[in-house]
């Protein structure tokens, strides 16, 4: 990989919801799915899922900022997740799907607190916006059954209620950073 791609960590909820999305992003190059923010060393699914371990179900994204910009990486987040609900989205509840952005600069810090007071200022959402921005820490990649988990079960009843909703939005909404 070149040295100028840059890695950002997500997370919105369950990982294989967000990975569908991202996928499918021009510039993003890789996605990966893991654990993240957590205590623990080496999570399991299993263990991640009892809430004892502190992680957060995430996805890593190496993604080129020459076709991608961090901004637009998170304002697809900010699209396809519900950043006003404290360790839940939708019927998934538990800190290890709490909103969360785990950063490897300070300029995507700076990003995500900067994006975040815009939201807040305009009023876009009715309630307050509970995403952690917090630097990337204790990164354990998911089991290799999780990793494009959408894409291998499309028909898998979580998949058709959950995910492909959530690729349609973001295919039009975002139609310009759709990869062809």
């Amino acid at each position: 990989m070149s040295d100028s791609l840059q890695t950002i960590t997500l997370g919105g909820g369950c990982f294989w919801c967000t990975e569908a999305v991202y996928v499918n992003v021009r510039g993003v190059m890789d996605v990966e799915s893991g654990y993240s923010n957590g205590h623990a060393v080496r999570p399991s699914y299993e263990q991640v899922c009892t809430g004892s371990t502190g992680h957060n179900e995430v996805v890593k994204l190496v993604f080129d900022p020459a076709q991608i910009s961090a901004r637009e990486i998170l304002e697809i987040f900010f699209v396809i997740h519900d950043p006003t609900t404290l360790n839940r989205q939708g019927n998934d509840s538990g800190t290890q799907y709490r909103s969360g952005i785990y950063f490897s600069t300070p300029e995507q810090e700076a990003v995500a607190k900067d994006l975040i007071q815009e939201m807040a200022d305009s009023g876009v959402y009715s309630r307050p916006i509970v995403t952690e921005v917090l630097p990337l820490a204790n990164y354990w990649p998911a089991e290799d059954y999780h990793q494009d988990f959408f894409e291998k079960n499309p028909g898998q009843g979580y998949c058709v209620a959950v995910a492909a909703p959530k690729v349609a939005k973001f295919r039009k909404t975002f139609a310009r950073l759709v990869k062809p």
